[in-house]
């Protein structure tokens, strides 16, 4: 995936969800904010953000925010992102096969999920959740909590029942970390779910991303750690 045009800036504020304040080229620009998360870890004052340039007739603003150094460590922020690359990953090969057929957006029972796919006569859903919460190394989902997220999680189990393929799919927006870890203290029943869906048979695969200041690539799984003191790779 790669963005037009991209300017970088130094994060002021955050008054809400969807907007943020930022001086770009020495000028305070309002800006959108492509991720409804917290992201308080990540956008913390003069902060060195990447913008996306995206000016319209039908726009409030020119630019969305998308990416943020923490530290030494480029994270892309963009809820949009992981859907995007996930389906490239998936088209290309990225899960040891090249699928026959490939429908995002796929409705099943009262769930909506990122992706369906069908490949060597299986059928198979596929939910997809971007993560940019890391610690010393370790990444976690969700910064917030979740009832939406266990939702399909709790769908996604229906799916094995029901004899189709299911995954779980963590794209980790950022590279070099240690391990996937589901956010138990922030949202114990998502963890919970995950932890439902791994054993009836849901595939958890987390993946982190190539990032750069104007692109976002999937390049390799990472563990995934579920239950404290258990922990595969896939």
């Amino acid at each position: 995936m790669k963005y037009n045009d991209i300017r970088e800036g130094r994060f002021i504020e955050r008054p809400n969800r969807f907007i943020a304040y930022c001086e770009i080229e020495g000028e305070v620009k309002r800006c959108h904010v492509k991720n409804t998360g917290r992201c308080r870890e990540l956008l913390t004052p003069d902060a060195r953000v990447f913008l996306d340039y995206k000016p319209g007739a039908q726009r409030k603003t020119e630019y969305d925010l998308i990416g943020v150094m923490k530290g030494e460590r480029l994270i892309n922020m963009d809820s949009n992102a992981p859907n995007a690359v996930f389906g490239e990953y998936l088209k290309e090969g990225g899960l040891g096969f090249v699928p026959d057929y490939v429908k995002p957006e796929c409705t099943h029972g009262d769930s909506r999920f990122d992706f369906y796919f069908e490949y060597e006569g299986k059928r198979c859903f596929a939910e997809v959740k971007g993560v940019t919460l890391e610690e010393n190394g370790i990444v976690r989902f969700p910064d917030a909590p979740t009832a939406r997220g266990r939702k399909h999680m709790l769908g996604l189990i229906d799916c094995v029942n029901e004899g189709y393929g299911a995954m779980a799919v963590l794209v980790i927006q950022m590279d070099n970390v240690k391990h996937f870890e589901p956010n138990y203290l922030t949202d114990p029943d998502f963890a919970e779910s995950l932890i439902e869906a791994e054993k009836a048979g849901v595939k958890i695969l987390a993946l982190s991303c190539k990032v750069g200041r104007d692109t976002i690539k999937i390049k390799d799984p990472v563990p995934v750690k579920l239950e404290r003191g258990r922990e595969f790779q896939e």
